[in-house]
């Protein structure tokens, strides 16, 4: 099986170049999955640097003037991005015979969000709540989603890894309602003027289903009792009507359009396109306990068709966050059936807590990814795991040929 380590930049800087690839090396992967553009985190880190690292949001290289020339959006810059990292990054990686993969993280940015507000999602009421997430259906995030593609594959990445290229759930701090599943989804739902602009171009009446959403939430909001169950589209259309399961799905048309520009500028770079779906990530995240509905039947909650996707894209990446191997083989068996079996699967396991609790348990899940017909596996992430769970790798990755 192909297989990779993400990491961080910031790993790189903090341990040595050669100090953190000859121990990735070492766990007896093919490759580094490098986090090229990423959002704002506070990570703790148990052997970097810094115990507790903070990322910002940006590109770990300088913007090709040629590809953001004109446009409203260009990505922050890290700080030491002048010193190509990942330049280097990749030579030193050739000597060893290790490929990168270059991580692109798209729509999930506050500092661009926070400068143009009005490239934000949209809910229900009005409101531009999280400032982080770029509404996939505004042209000026649409060319800025094409060029950040095209700028991560012209530094001679294997791969491009498109992380956050569709819709996200929710975004908030804090709440003292206990909103349910399908409360938060319809809560989630973007209304701005460009996603109703293409939701009425599908035959779809916008503003009904913005009133109907408004309605069920509000009235949560003001103390009615919140939905129970997980969201489904049948269940979805008993609760908030037939209106706003078509507004859900017209999504899926402007993250397909999205990716298919985004996969041919990536190919028009000479590289090729992973479509990272987060589903699985959302729901096993805190726990490793993910809700019975499997993840493949869950995408389309963020506009992702991968029947639609399975024709444009040649790689998929799958976060198949839970402790149970025989969850993840069915996570992963969805998936194959849903972008077809010649298409390459990516699966993303974490080898640790909280969903990793021993070698063992790894292990099982790496054959279980093999069993199911996935054609590699990636571990996330190296700057966020102890030596001693990293090190669970190389016995988990050697029992597969």
């Amino acid at each position: 099986m192909d297989s990779s380590v993400y990491v961080f930049v910031e790993d790189i800087r903090g341990e040595g170049l050669d100090k953190v690839l000859d121990r990735v090396a070492g766990y007896g992967v093919r490759g580094v999955t490098v986090a090229a553009a990423y959002h704002a985190t506070r990570d703790v880190t148990p052997h970097g640097q810094s115990r507790l690292t903070r990322r910002r949001d940006g590109v770990h290289f300088t913007p090709p003037e040629d590809l953001f020339d004109g446009l409203r959006l260009t990505p922050p810059v890290q700080e030491g991005a002048a010193e190509e990292p990942l330049a280097a990054l990749r030579q030193a990686a050739s000597v060893r015979g290790i490929a990168v993969h270059g991580l692109a993280v798209f729509l999930r940015n506050a500092t661009l969000g926070l400068a143009h507000p009005d490239v934000t999602v949209r809910d229900c009421f009005g409101d531009r709540g999280s400032p982080a997430d770029l509404c996939p259906a505004h042209p000026d995030v649409r060319a800025y989603a094409r060029a950040l593609a095209a700028a991560v594959a012209r530094q001679g990445v294997d791969t491009v890894v498109a992380d956050s290229l569709h819709f996200r759930g929710l975004d908030y701090d804090r709440s003292a309602v206990p909103l349910g599943p399908m409360d938060a989804y319809l809560f989630s739902l973007c209304f701005c003027d460009f996603c109703m602009r293409r939701a009425a171009d599908l035959g779809v009446d916008a503003e009904t289903a913005r009133e109907e959403c408004a309605r069920i939430v509000g009235g949560v909001l003001d103390g009615d009792p919140p939905a129970q169950g997980e969201v489904t589209r049948a269940a979805l259309t008993a609760y908030a009507g037939p209106e706003v399961v078509a507004y859900a799905r017209a999504r899926s048309e402007t993250v397909t359009s999205l990716v298919s520009a985004v996969a041919e500028a990536v190919a028009e770079e000479g590289s090729r396109l992973v479509f990272l779906d987060a589903t699985g990530a959302v729901k096993g995240d805190a726990d490793g306990l993910p809700a019975p509905c499997l993840a493949a039947h869950d995408a389309w909650q963020s506009g992702v068709d991968l029947l639609a996707l399975g024709d444009l894209v040649h790689s998929f990446g799958v976060c198949a966050y839970a402790r149970d191997p025989a969850r993840v083989a069915d996570d992963v068996g969805a998936y194959r059936r849903s972008v077809g079996r010649d298409r390459e699967i990516r699966v993303v396991l974490r080898p640790g807590p909280p969903d990793t609790d021993s070698a063992a348990r790894l292990a099982a899940k790496v054959r279980a990814v093999r069993a199911a017909g996935a054609r590699a596996v990636d571990f996330y992430a190296y700057g966020l795991a102890p030596f001693p769970v990293l090190d669970r790798i190389p016995e988990a990755l050697s029992q597969t040929p």
